[in-house]
């Protein structure tokens, strides 16, 4: 395990590689769940992940002491970006192992950042397979995600910034994946007394960290399925499961529905492009699983998000939160009367976004059609004011998913 003086060490390596991420208080969400909400904004570092800590670290020591002149590394996008940029900020060759469905934007910045980058197969696994290989063959550094004492220590300059930045802070929320960031930021913040209570957070899709404490050894989970695909992996370490034995107080899990809506709130109310990975901390906070009424800080990670997988997001956490609806309306097939039903969805201020009208369907009687709507509304309560109103017009509404 590491210990403070490792995590001492890797910040004065990261002096001037880093950007300044100062914490901040969320004060329009803090309005939200009544509690004072402060975050550390990650996704606004370098790379826009603050795994370029632990890979700057890492590569940084490998540089000084000359054993290699070339890395690799496999990443579906952020690790491989920080260990890209990390090794040509040594002068260092990198060479990353991807997925083939990664997504273009991610390659394309990973590139940038002065790698070489090769599909290494249909999953992050069967690049970590391609990657060790090819580190055999040529000589090339690996340079694991999370499993690796250097890294673990670079991810612990976050909780090192958090003891002056954040003292107030009860509890500090911070997303999982491998366990990196965890493991470092609680034996940074272990100095502190009173130390504050650490809570990670998973997705229910892919918490393997969480079934490995309970076990007390890593396990393989099969499928992993999250739309956090930034954090969705299948197995921890046992050296990131040490750790978070020793100083992580609670696991706990959300959905991607809740996901959805927290990266919907932070473009929003903070004008923060935040990926699902980097929001899980947020969402925990939100979904009322962090217990107390004190401050509570949250960790965003990461804000790298495919424009198109962005888009998908904010329509599917305007639909969570019932901003975003759609409905099946029964109406008689007269002139006229499709005008009174949008006419009444008028009046109640709705937006509609497209109608599709039907004289067959299902359990419909002679003289009837059917119309669905995709509408915008302010909230839930007004999504369900639209059926009861219909309703009282005589018209069969029901709610779609």
């Amino acid at each position: 395990m590491i210990d403070f003086d490792d995590i001492k060490l890797a910040a004065e390596r990261l002096a001037g590689v880093v950007r300044p991420t100062t914490v901040v208080p969320l004060s329009a969400v803090s309005r939200i769940v009544d509690r004072s909400i402060l975050a550390k904004p990650e996704h606004l570092q370098k790379t826009g992940s603050f795994k370029i800590r632990g890979a700057y670290n890492r590569i940084a020591v490998m540089a000084e002491g000359g054993s290699a002149q070339a890395v690799v590394a496999a990443s579906a996008g952020n690790h491989g970006q920080c260990v890209a940029l990390a090794a040509s900020l040594t002068g260092l060759a990198a060479t990353v192992f991807m997925p083939i469905d990664a997504s273009f934007p991610k390659i394309e910045a990973t590139q940038a950042y002065g790698a070489s980058v090769v599909h290494g197969g249909e999953t992050i696994d069967d690049c970590i397979n391609t990657a060790r290989e090819f580190a055999v063959q040529t000589g090339a550094e690996y340079i694991p995600p999370f499993d690796d004492p250097l890294v673990i220590a670079g991810q612990g300059t976050v909780g090192l910034e958090l003891l002056s930045e954040a003292p107030e802070a009860e509890v500090v929320v911070v997303p999982v994946g491998g366990g990196g960031l965890i493991s470092g930021v609680g034996v940074a913040l272990a100095q502190r007394t009173p130390r504050p209570r650490i809570v990670g957070v998973e997705p229910t899709g892919a918490a393997s960290m969480a079934a490995a404490l309970r076990q007390g050894s890593p396990i393989l989970l099969d499928p992993c399925d999250t739309v956090a695909d930034g954090i969705a992996v299948r197995s921890v370490s046992a050296l990131t499961l040490e750790h978070a034995a020793a100083y992580v107080d609670e696991m706990v899990t959300v959905d991607d529905e809740q996901i959805s809506e927290a990266v919907l709130l932070l473009l929003e109310r903070c004008k923060w492009v935040v990926e699902p990975a980097g929001a899980v901390a947020l969402t925990a906070i939100l979904a009322g699983k962090v217990e107390g009424s004190g401050p509570v800080l949250t960790v965003l990670s990461g804000g790298n998000v495919d424009p198109l997988v962005l888009t998908r997001l904010i329509e599917h956490g305007l639909a969570a939160s019932g901003r975003y609806f759609r409905i099946r309306v029964i109406i008689r097939d007269r002139p006229g009367a499709l005008a009174d039903l949008t006419r009444t969805l008028g009046n109640l201020r709705l937006n509609i976004l497209a109608v599709e009208h039907r004289r067959s369907g299902l359990k419909l009687d002679f003289g009837e059609v059917e119309v669905f709507l995709t509408m915008e509304t302010r909230d839930p309560g007004h999504r369900d004011q639209v059926i009861a109103e219909l309703e009282a017009r005589g018209m069969r509404a029901e709610l779609l998913d």
